[in-house]
């Protein structure tokens, strides 16, 4: 697994776990990433520093004790629970609107179209946590979403 630090194209920075850095690149080629904060699709990899455990209290540059330095970058916070409600909402829309739901045969559909027995198209729908995890370790570039996705009836 690798963390990468990103950024939209609205400026808000957050990280995100990936199977490999070519789990990334697929999900990024796919349209498959977006921002929480506003449902941007336009997601690129931010500048990141390595995390490297330190044994004594201040950073070495300027003596200043790691408590007092502060975060590094906070992400901006959506000021209201009915903000955070509308973004949730625009990403839900967003996603049933350009993808196909599949239902539970989500992890069958993602397989074949891995291997190239079907097209590739943009698919959401259910799985159950062992097959998405199986899909990850075979490398197949899945994501979980924020929400249950509606099940649509005949």
């Amino acid at each position: 697994m690798i963390r990468y630090d990103l950024r939209c194209d609205q400026g808000h920075t957050f990280d995100s776990w990936f199977q490999s850095s070519a789990s990334f690149d697929g999900l990024k080629s796919g349209g498959h990433l977006s921002c929480p904060f506003c449902a941007s699709s336009t997601v690129e990899k931010a500048l990141m520093a390595p995390s490297v455990a330190r044994t004594d209290a201040t950073r070495p540059q300027d003596g200043i004790p790691l408590a007092d330095a502060g975060a590094p970058h906070e992400p901006p916070a959506l000021a209201t629970a009915e903000q955070r409600a509308q973004a949730l909402a625009e990403l839900r829309r967003r996603i049933e609107a350009n993808s196909d739901y599949v239902g539970l045969s989500f992890a069958t559909e993602a397989r074949r179209m891995h291997a190239g027995d079907i097209p590739g198209r943009p698919i959401h729908g259910e799985a159950h946590p062992d097959e998405a995890r199986q899909l990850i370790e075979d490398g197949i570039p899945v994501a979980p979403l924020p929400f249950i996705p509606t099940r649509r009836q005949n």
